[in-house]
């Protein structure tokens, strides 16, 4: 069988279980199974595929008709400028969370030497993005999941930052280390009885951990606020993502803990989706 019959058949499969964007899906699948990019898939649709590859490829499209991500089917997702190696065990990263890196760019031009911290660096997607662009800059992650901070130590290596990155395993609640000219975060903000109504890719397969933000959605957002206030330096700047309905509730919060709001950014869906904060 040919590359384009291939990912025909396996695009009607995950229509047949309403998958959205099938055919796109199949030839990604398709493209990690021939070890491709893309676009040799797509000018070569007429090369034969082995037995071997053949099998394989049904495997991965019967995982993804289950329901489980692309990104933890090829172990990697596109991020700001980046491939990020992930695992089941890391939260996806969201092209909406590039609306953190952006605006830390954009804050920071004229900036030598910053210090930042990222509260909860899961796949390192945020911090990592950062020191990438800018040179100078010395990163700092905390993530209480042992497993999360090895995944970013490969992508560390991988984007070659690791000379200006430290990791530390910690509930942020007890991370005392050290003081930061920038922090980041994107805690888990989705409120625990709302978890079971996500996409099922979302809630079937993706760590509860890094998106249970309890009873109101706000449990870890205020700790990470609480703890920022005494770790970042005065006139610091404060980047945090939040769930799309929490924009005011947040405010007040960062108000309470000495905070000045900057502003307030929207996704690409046009929810509020990041406060951008100065400690005064």
């Amino acid at each position: 069988m040919n590359i384009n019959l291939a990912i025909n058949e396996g695009s009607k499969i995950l229509k047949s279980k309403l998958i959205p964007n099938p055919l796109l899906d199949a030839e990604i699948l398709m493209a990690k199974t021939i070890n491709k990019d893309r676009n040799y898939i797509l000018l070569n649709s007429c090369d034969t595929v082995n037995k071997n590859d053949l099998s394989n490829f049904y495997k991965l499209i019967e995982q993804r008709s289950l329901g489980n991500p692309v990104a933890y089917l090829i172990k990697k997702k596109s991020f700001w400028n980046s491939d990020f190696f992930i695992t089941k065990d890391i939260l996806i990263p969201r092209p909406d969370t590039e609306l953190v890196v952006e605006n830390v760019l954009r804050l920071s031009k004229q900036k030598n030497k910053l210090n930042v911290l990222d509260i909860g660096v899961g796949s390192g997607c945020i911090l990592l993005s950062i020191l990438k662009e800018r040179k100078t800059f010395y990163g700092t992650g905390i993530d209480k999941s042992k497993k999360c901070l090895k995944i970013s130590k490969i992508n560390a290596a991988n984007l070659k930052v690791c000379s200006r990155l430290k990791l530390y395993k910690s509930d942020v609640d007890k991370f005392n280390l050290g003081k930061y000219d920038l922090i980041v975060s994107n805690p888990p903000y989705i409120k625990k009885h709302n978890l079971k109504y996500l996409e099922r890719d979302v809630a079937d397969f993706e760590p509860r951990l890094a998106l249970d933000g309890g009873l109101d959605g706000l449990t870890e957002i205020k700790k990470v606020i609480k703890k920022s206030a005494s770790l970042i330096k005065k006139n610091g700047k404060f980047i945090l993502e939040i769930g799309f309905d929490q924009k005011n509730r947040v405010i007040n919060l960062l108000k309470k803990e000495g905070f000045y709001i900057n502003s307030t950014q929207k996704d690409l869906a046009n929810n509020d989706r990041c406060i951008v904060s100065t400690r005064i």
